[in-house]
């Protein structure tokens, strides 16, 4: 993450990526949660004109999985960051340095149709006790194929990164950056 400062325009932190990340540049701790935060959410994009949520409907859907998350409090207190979306059932989901440098998103918006499909799999085979994924299996009946809904959010999310936080913002002389 320190190399990443000098050396790159923009890092794109993912998950527990975030986690740590926001934990790195902000000193900002994770907490676990009552039990893991599984499924499919509604989020209200908080700053249209950011670029990166530019495109966005006001709400989109994301997919979560995970057992801690970093308190969306704590995220709104750091003037450092700026909130860009968010969920009233599963937090912050993504946030940003004000300099667009450091992007954080505590979902898996690069997660294909089965992701969560195999993970639930996964954990019952194992013996795990797992709730089905929220919103994600019609009338939560895990015999039927999930509706693939976060695609487009997910292309157009990583298409303004690239697009507006690196490829318009990399020089072509990278020791520019250092």
């Amino acid at each position: 993450m320190a190399w990443s400062k000098t050396n790159v325009t923009s890092t794109f932190h993912i998950c527990w990526g975030a986690q740590a990340g926001i934990y790195y540049h902000y000193g900002i701790q994770k907490r676990l949660l009552p039990k893991k935060l599984f499924g499919i959410y509604s989020h209200k994009v908080k700053h249209r004109r950011e670029p990166l949520v530019r495109g966005f409907d006001d709400y989109f859907l994301i997919p979560h999985s995970r057992y801690t998350e970093v308190p969306a409090e704590a995220l709104h207190e750091c003037k450092d960051l700026k909130i860009l979306a968010e969920s009233d059932k599963a937090g912050v989901l993504l946030c940003m340095s004000q300099d667009g440098r450091q992007i954080f998103i505590f979902g898996h918006a690069e997660y294909g149709r089965g992701t969560l499909r195999n993970e639930y799999v996964r954990d019952v085979n194992k013996g795990i006790e797992i709730e089905v994924p929220e919103n994600y299996f019609p009338d939560d009946d895990p015999s039927k194929q999930p509706h693939l809904q976060w695609r487009a959010t997910s292309q157009n999310l990583y298409s303004n990164w690239l697009n507006y936080y690196v490829y318009q913002l990399t020089p072509y002389d990278l020791d520019e950056i250092r």
